[in-house]
């Protein structure tokens, strides 16, 4: 297993959790939950793969993904029941799956040699897309419409993934220190809200 594997099936599994913890809230039962789940966790890179001609898209032809997904979620379904978790601990797993996803989206699209601005918003939709799909399943408005700076993080993250790669640095290293960076930026969003500046209605 290539270590690009590993970690995209360990998004799966986080963005999964992610989901299941977002969905207690409106109180879904273990069906709805699981779907959910997997659908979170596969959203990002199934939109990546159709957008680049990547067909059968990638859980086609693998299935452990689903499954890693179905796992992952009903075993935090049940762990939830009895486990009172901090208001709104779901940020925290979301920002490891935000950092995991825009890796993997990004370096998949650099292998197949597309342009730079290309690959980095592959990675940004890879790491985005599939929250955007949980919250809407489960009547919320999008996170990365209504929090700190989300996609930004992403974007960063997945830019810093292009310069390392340019610049031949390991190609493993490259992947953690752009992690790191996602989740950090992301963190820090939360802790002190920092947000880009936005449009407001005429007084």
């Amino acid at each position: 297993m290539t270590l690009i594997y590993l970690l995209d099936l360990c998004a799966v599994a986080v963005c999964a959790i992610t989901a299941t913890l977002e969905a207690r809230r409106r109180e879904l039962d273990l069906f709805g939950v699981v779907v959910i789940s997997v659908i979170a966790g596969i959203g990002g890179g199934t939109l990546r793969d159709i957008l680049l001609g990547r067909l059968p898209v990638y859980w086609i032809h693998d299935p452990i993904y689903v499954a890693v997904g179905m796992i992952a979620g009903t075993l935090t379904f049940f762990l939830g029941r009895h486990l009172k978790q901090p208001k709104n601990f779901f940020l925290i797993p979301d920002a490891i799956g935000l950092a995991l996803f825009t890796v993997i989206g990004t370096s998949i699209t650099l292998k197949l040699d597309t342009p730079w601005l290309i690959a980095s918003l592959m990675g940004v939709v890879t790491g985005v897309f599939g929250g955007v799909i949980r919250d809407i399943l489960c009547n919320e408005i999008p996170l990365i419409f209504r929090t700190d700076i989300y996609a930004t993080a992403s974007l960063a993250g997945s830019i810093l993934l292009i310069v390392l790669d340019h610049f031949s640095i390991n190609h493993n290293l490259a992947l953690l220190f752009s992690m790191t960076c996602i989740v950090a930026v992301r963190l820090a969003a939360i802790r002190w809200h920092i947000q880009l500046p936005r449009l407001h209605p005429d007084s």
